[in-house]
């Protein structure tokens, strides 16, 4: 049987990483995207280019009924990876209230929706897997991004809860918390303190998505078969 991966945020630098890197690798694709639909379709050929297939889904991960009929459509999936994300930068006094709910509902409240809806079909998959794309900050928190940092926690302590509730069923439940990573995510910095985030890192630069990816495609393979619970960080050393 054709082995299918579902993607939120997949239109985005690591979700598109990650979609390639799966799709190389033999997988089927559900594509999640909202706003970037050029993107999401120049990917989706790249991934039929590989031979394999690749259904785009389009919906607002703030919006319950979007996030239903997303769970639906993407049903079959034996590994659910969760890139979708949105940063938001500044003093805690100066966030609004929809700031505040647009990251919880993009963090945590749609993955907790959609794994909620996916449990009933992965419990019947082999080697059936969710993994979050969580963050360096969801380990130690960031100054200027104190929700971010805060819903980055929660999908960690989620994914480490959620491990102990599937895996007497065979479903693994992991996190992947990256560092600086470059991606659009960080184009609000200038290339000056690019470099000097740079030079704090103990390698000495951003990762690219493919590394992110990679990471992904190792925690859905057999080989990450004993693998749950787990915070999988990749930051160059970091704050390590």
């Amino acid at each position: 049987m054709r082995k299918k991966a579902f993607i939120t945020g997949a239109s985005g630098g690591i979700g598109s990483a990650i979609a390639l890197n799966l799709a190389n690798n033999g997988w089927d694709l559900f594509l999640h995207y909202n706003q970037q639909e050029e993107s999401a379709h120049r990917l989706a050929a790249q991934v039929r280019n590989t031979g394999r297939e690749a259904v785009l889904l389009k919906a607002d991960l703030t919006k319950a009924d979007d996030i239903e009929a997303l769970s639906k459509s993407a049903y079959e999936a034996a590994a659910v990876i969760f890139a979708a994300g949105m940063s938001q930068y500044g003093m805690l006094q100066d966030v609004t209230d929809a700031e505040m709910d647009a990251l919880w509902h993009v963090h945590m409240k749609a993955p907790m929706m959609v794994s909620r809806a996916m449990i009933p079909s992965l419990i019947k998959q082999d080697n059936a897997s969710i993994t979050f794309i969580s963050s360096i900050w969801g380990e130690t928190g960031a100054s200027c991004e104190a929700v971010y940092s805060a819903v980055k926690g929660a999908q960690i302590a989620f994914a480490k809860a959620l491990s102990k509730e599937l895996g007497p069923s065979g479903v693994r439940v992991n996190t992947i918390a990256p560092g600086a990573v470059q991606t659009a995510m960080n184009n609000g910095f200038s290339a000056e303190e690019q470099e000097e985030i740079a030079a704090d890192i103990p390698l000495g630069r951003f990762a690219q998505p493919n590394e992110i990816a990679d990471a992904a495609a190792f925690l859905v393979s057999p080989a990450a078969s004993y693998i749950t619970g787990h915070t999988l960080s990749v930051n160059g050393g970091w704050y390590a």
